[in-house]
């Protein structure tokens, strides 16, 4: 640290990158239906087919409710 003027955390940071790189990581290839779903997805977001991500967030944290038994 002291001899290159660096942070630990700039260290630790190429040495990971140097050591990642080396490393022989096999690609991971999508499969036939990912890659089908991704041009669908494409070609509708090209057709404006789309919603904001705020949008899509509100409705997936929406858990669905129950419905309350009426009391008479």
């Amino acid at each position: 640290m002291k001899t290159e003027h660096r942070t630990r955390s700039e260290l630790v940071r190429e040495a990971l990158r140097v050591y990642l790189s080396a490393r022989l990581i096999p690609a991971e290839l999508p499969t036939l239906a990912e890659t089908r779903a991704y041009r669908r997805g494409m070609a509708a977001y090209r057709r404006g087919d789309s919603i904001p991500l705020q949008e899509y967030l509100d409705g997936v944290d929406r858990r669905p409710r129950r419905s309350r038994k009426q009391v008479s």
